[in-house]
C-alpha cells in the first residue's frame, strides 16, 4: 500500500504464497503471474522476468527460500534477475526472506547484497520461522528510508505496533546463542532428505529436491482423471481432500499457490510422522485407477 497505486502491476512468480495476490489487490494493484515449472526448480529466469515487465510494473515479489516450494535462488540466479531490473528503475523488489536461516545450500543470498540495486529492495523477515516463534507475531522490513516512512504511516494507523512482550522475546532470540537455529536447520535438512526419498518411491509423483524452507511441492497431475470407485480426482484440491479423507494425511492443493498441478506437504514434524504419512500417501494413491 505504501508503493502501489491503482493500475500498478506487481509481478508474482508462481507458485506463490497464497496471500501475495490478495495483498496486491487490496492495494488496488494488478497481480501479474510468471509460471516457474518444476523442471526449473520453480524458479523464474531473467528472460521470463523481462518479458513480463511493462511500463505499469511497480514491484516484483520474490520469496527465497520459498513457500510453498522450498526453492532457493543462488546469488548467480539473483544477479541475472538484478541485471534485468537495472533497466527498469521504477520497479521495487519485495524480497520475502522469512526462511532465510532454513536453507541447505550454505550462505543465504539476498537481492539486497548487490550495491547497484539495494536502494530498490525491501527485505521482509521476522522471527516466526528461524526461531519457531510463529504466534509471537513479530515481523520487520529493511528498506530505503522513504519506503520505511511510508510503511510506518500505515502501520501506526492499523495496529500501532506489536506487543512489548513479543518485542522483548524477539530481542532475546536475536541476542542469544544461535546454535538452536543451526540445530533446527540440520533437523529440517534431515527431514527433507527423508521425505524426498520417500516421495520419489511413490509411482506417479514428480519430485524435485528443495533447497530451503520445510515444504515439498510434488507434481501430481498424473493422477488427474483417475478414480477410486465413484470418486474422481479432477485437480490437486480433489487429491488433497482424497488424501485427507481416505489416507488421513493433511496436505494442501496447489491451486491456492498458483500451481494446480502440484500439492504441498510440510515436513515440519517428526521423522516418525513423515514416515507414517508417506506410507499412507503411497497406499492411498495406489487405490486410484
Amino acid at each position: 500500500m505504501a508503493l502501489v497505486n491503482a493500475g500498478d502491476e506487481v509481478i508474482i512468480p508462481a507458485p506463490y504464497w497464497v496471500s501475495y495476490p490478495q495483498m496486491v489487490l487490496l492495494a488496488e494493484g494488478t497481480p501479474v503471474f510468471v509460471e516457474a515449472k518444476i523442471e526449473a526448480d520453480f524458479k523464474i529466469t531473467p528472460e521470463q522476468l523481462e518479458a513480463t515487465i511493462t511500463d505499469k510494473t511497480r514491484a516484483l515479489i520474490l520469496c527465497s527460500p520459498s513457500n510453498p516450494t522450498g526453492s532457493v535462488y543462488s546469488k548467480e540466479e539473483l544477479e541475472g534477475l538484478k541485471n534485468v531490473l537495472l533497466k527498469y528503475p521504477r520497479v521495487i523488489v519485495i524480497a520475502d526472506e522469512i526462511y532465510e536461516h532454513i536453507n541447505y545450500v550454505g550462505a543465504h543470498a539476498s537481492m539486497a547484497s548487490f550495491d547497484d540495486i539495494k536502494d530498490r529492495v525491501v527485505i521482509i523477515n521476522g522471527v516466526s520461522k528461524a526461531y519457531a516463534m510463529t504466534g509471537w507475531r513479530i515481523g520487520f522490513i529493511a528498506a530505503p528510508e522513504w519506503i520505511v516512512k511510508g510503511c510506518n504511516k500505515l502501520q501506526g494507523q492499523y495496529t500501532s505496533g506489536p506487543c512489548s512482550v513479543s518485542q522483548k522475546a524477539a530481542e532475546a532470540a536475536f541476542a542469544g546463542d544461535q546454535q538452536c537455529v543451526e540445530d533446527m536447520r540440520l533437523a529440517f535438512e534431515r527431514r527433507k532428505n527423508l521425505i524426498v526419498k520417500l516421495a520419489k518411491e511413490i509411482p506417479g509423483l514428480e519430485v524435485n529436491d528443495p533447497q530451503g524452507a520445510f515444504y515439498l511441492f510434488p507434481k501430481c497431475s498424473s493422477f488427474f482423471g483417475k478414480k477410486d470407485g465413484d470418486r474422481v480426482i479432477n485437480n490437486s484440491t480433489d487429491l488433497a481432500m482424497y488424501l485427507l479423507e481416505v489416507g488421513h494425511v493433511a496436505t494442501v492443493g496447489g491451486d491456492a499457490f498458483g500451481s494446480p498441478e502440484c500439492f504441498r506437504m510440510s515436513y515440519a514434524t517428526s521423522d516418525e510422522n513423515i514416515v507414517e504419512a508417506m506410507k499412507r500417501i503411497k497406499e492411498t494413491l495406489a487405490k486410484l485407477k
